[in-house]
């Protein structure tokens, strides 16, 4: 058994900075005592894909994330595991519980089928995995294969822990809560332009130092098509990670803005994701959801809820500031209206650009060339 300081600190000096989960109690040590612990940032996630994307974005950004869960909701995370991180060759750790290992202690009913096999799954994926250190000798060689695997295959690398593995820690002091937000800015509208006429006003908003993540689907595609440039991120799969890899991302890159292009179809697929972004508020981050009540890169289907007022329930979830933006002209004069987390729903036009080309630049080059672009802008 280990102190969580003893593998906290040994990975921060690796450059692990951000943490990111779901509590388990196995996971109840390191979380209490990341979240008291200087030089580390721990961010709560609805379920375990969007920790997985909010780790994800944070290495992207040049922070290395940590992604922790029970392993009852390793299922959650497949989707951004296998064609996020697989696909763009971005790495994140993993600590896994094995909740019903077999062998071992007695556990609740629902661990019994998931215990066996939640090392297949991992091996499945791709994804390496060894037994979380339980001793402080075995930290620093653990660390190191995972750094290793993490530079020479850029491919997450998981650690699978047992019970009792580390000691218990106090629970911090519970953090103050914020103002509430912003009233909401102007009306909903009806929809009267297309996402290409949106998507224009973003690329000639977005600053030198500005990074735009363009969710899976006729988003990004269309943005590439418009103008490709070395700060935008088109994402493919992982429906409805756009915007925890968004806060991931914003929360280690602080002095730029990160603008989020979300779908309503993706943004209702992981909802849970806006608490964490209204609850860490970053003052940089901007989460712009397209509505046209359509499913519509995957057939045009509608939606569950096509009328969502998805930013009356951002403003309900702690978003500082909320609104709609009916028009062209009325998303730039947002997309000006200086710092604070924003929120903004724009009504559109179902139908994308015609031709609509898909990226020649392959996944990975997109990764690599906005690494690049951060290290030399």
């Amino acid at each position: 058994m280990i102190d969580a300081s003893s593998f906290v600190d040994a990975a921060r000096r690796r450059g692990f900075g951000l943490w990111t989960g779901v509590p388990c109690s196995y996971l109840q040590p390191f979380i209490n005592y990341v979240i008291g612990c200087d030089g580390v940032r721990y961010v709560s996630a609805a379920n375990e894909g969007d920790a997985v994307a909010i780790a994800t974005g944070a290495e992207l950004g040049g922070v290395r994330g940590i992604a922790m869960f029970q392993n009852s909701g390793l299922g959650n995370a497949v989707s951004p595991l296998t064609s996020l991180n697989h696909v763009f060759a971005l790495p994140a750790l993993l600590i896994v519980t094995l909740r019903g290992e077999p062998g071992g202690p007695p556990d609740e009913p629902q661990h019994a089928l998931m215990g066996p096999i939640t090392t297949q799954m991992l091996a499945t994926m791709s994804i390496p995995w060894e037994y979380f250190p339980t001793t402080d000798a075995e930290i620093a060689a653990c660390l190191d294969r995972v750094d290793a695997f993490a530079n020479d295959e850029g491919r997450p690398y998981a650690l699978v822990m047992r019970k009792d593995s580390v000691r218990s820690w106090p629970a911090p002091t519970p953090a103050p809560a914020r103002p509430a937000a912003v009233p909401l800015v102007a009306a909903p509208a009806a929809a009267g332009f297309h996402r290409h006429e949106f998507l224009r006003v973003v690329q000639q908003a977005a600053g030198a130092d500005d990074l735009i993540v363009a969710t899976t689907g006729y988003t990004g595609r269309e943005l590439y098509a418009l103008e490709d440039r070395p700060n935008q991120f088109y994402m493919v799969g992982s429906m409805g990670c756009a915007s925890s890899f968004g806060l991931g991302l914003a929360i280690a890159q602080p002095r730029r803005r990160v603008i989020v292009l979300d779908g309503d179809g993706a943004a209702l697929m992981r909802l849970g994701a806006l608490t964490a972004i209204g609850r860490e508020a970053p003052a940089n981050l901007v989460h712009i959801v397209f509505a046209n009540g359509l499913y519509e890169s995957t057939g045009g289907q509608a939606i569950a809820q096509p009328d969502c007022d998805f930013a009356a329930i951002a403003a309900a979830l702690g978003y500082p500031h909320s609104g709609h933006a009916g028009t062209p002209a009325q998303l730039a004069a947002m997309l000006g209206a200086g710092d604070g987390t924003r929120f903004i729903q724009v009504p559109v036009i179902p139908g994308a650009l015609p031709d609509l080309p898909r990226p020649r630049i392959t996944p990975p080059e997109v990764a690599a060339r906005v690494r690049a672009w951060l290290a030399g802008a």
